[in-house]
Formats: C-alpha cells, structure tokens, sequence
C-alpha cells in the first residue's frame, strides 16, 4: 500500500543531521509492515496532484498551529477536506491531528496547562495503557462531530481520536524515540516556553520504554483494513 507522507515541517539543524526528517522517521517506525511511501513536502507547498496519489496519507507534526493563516496550512486543510470527502485513509500525528480536527470543524488552541515533553503515558480503547513521547502545547479542546475518543492522557483528554475508516490521529509521537527526544531536549533547552524544570523532568525519563511498535502497528493495521485489505 502507497502512502503519501505530507511533511508540516522543516526542521533542520541538529535534529536533521543525528536523525532525518520526520518522514525518514516515519519510514522507519512503519517498515515491514507492507507500506511503501512518497513524500510530499508540504511545508513548502509542494502538495499532491491528486487526493488519489497515493493510497494513504499521514500527516507529520510541525512547529506551525493548525490554526494559523500561514498558506501551506490553509492549502493542507482544503486537501483534508477532500480527502475525507472522498474516503481516502488518513493518519495525523500531533500537529497533522490538530489539523485535520481544525479542518473537520473541531476546536484547537494553545492549553492553558502548559507543554508536553518527553515520555507520557495514555490510556487507548483497544491498547489499553500506552507509553510514548509528545512535544506540544496545542491540543484538540473540541473534536469534530466525526471523530470518536479512543485515547486520552492526564494531561490530554483529546489525545486520540477516530473518523470511522476515514481518518485516525493521535497527539503523541510514536516516530520520537527516546534517541530523538534528547536531541529535541539539547536543541530546546533554555527556549521561552521550556523551562528548565520541564526538561530535568524529561531529561530523567529517557530510560523508561515506549510502545512505538504497537502505535505503529495500530497505524498499519488502520490503513490496511480502511482498504479492505
């Protein structure tokens, strides 16, 4: 199965050179499982021709709110509503599951209970308790009239949610190992919005496993079955 990876951001630097880019981790939490990809650089408007490029999309994370007026996301959120108009699968993580609960006529905004960073724990309807890592602080407040709550934290109750087989999302990153996430923790560190408690506290869970294969699993296993496959 073809899927199309629309990529939300531009990350570079240090992130970039120890790690790839979203889409190259992407490519390696999903291989083996029957997938074959392209990437699209959306960040930088080079969109798809064709909602039916590609069998499947996934949408990556982005530094960008899914409620900015900046054009590649008000471009991304016409692609989303043709995509779903036309039942092709799609999965959002972090910022691509803000944006297409934007698109589909939920309610995101900045949590007034500050960032997420580094490991976190969720409770998932059929995964039942699940570790990963999340980098945010906007969060889906509303969800679209569509989506079904399949996942949610302490910290996040809108934290996954499911559009029947049209779309599936989810606000951790199950693509940041743990690797990552210390390389996000150096490259942040000191930032406004970062304070430094926030990121001792990170910083001290670096050891602790995540499930990033049975995220990426429940991902395969979305597209594939929205396919009838």
């Amino acid at each position: 199965m073809k899927i199309g990876i629309l990529l939300c951001d531009d990350a570079g630097g240090r992130i970039l050179r120890r790690h790839g880019t979203s889409s190259d981790m992407f490519q390696t939490l999903l291989a083996g499982r029957g997938l074959t990809f392209r990437t699209f650089d959306v960040v930088n408007m080079q969109f798809p021709d064709s909602i039916h490029d590609c069998e499947g999309w996934l949408l990556t994370g982005s530094r960008f709110d899914a409620y900015s007026d900046e054009p590649f996301v008000l471009q991304l959120g016409d692609f989303i509503r043709d995509v779903y108009a036309a039942s092709v699968p799609m999965v959002g993580i972090c910022f691509g599951h803000q944006i297409i609960a934007h698109a589909l006529g939920g309610h995101v905004e900045k949590f007034e209970g500050g960032r997420a960073v580094g490991f976190q724990t969720y409770q998932f309807d059929d995964l039942g308790e699940i570790h990963a890592n999340a980098l945010h602080q906007d969060q889906v407040i509303t969800a679209p009239d569509d989506a079904r709550l399949i996942g949610s934290s302490s910290f996040c109750k809108n934290a996954a949610l499911v559009y029947g087989n049209k779309a599936l999302t989810m606000q951790p990153h199950p693509e940041f190992s743990n690797e990552i996430i210390a390389s996000y923790l150096e490259a942040l560190r000191g930032r406004p919005g970062y304070p430094d408690a926030l990121m001792d506290d990170a910083a001290a869970q670096l050891d602790r496993p995540i499930d990033a294969d049975r995220i990426a699993d429940q991902i395969a296993d979305f597209f594939t079955k929205s396919r009838g496959r």
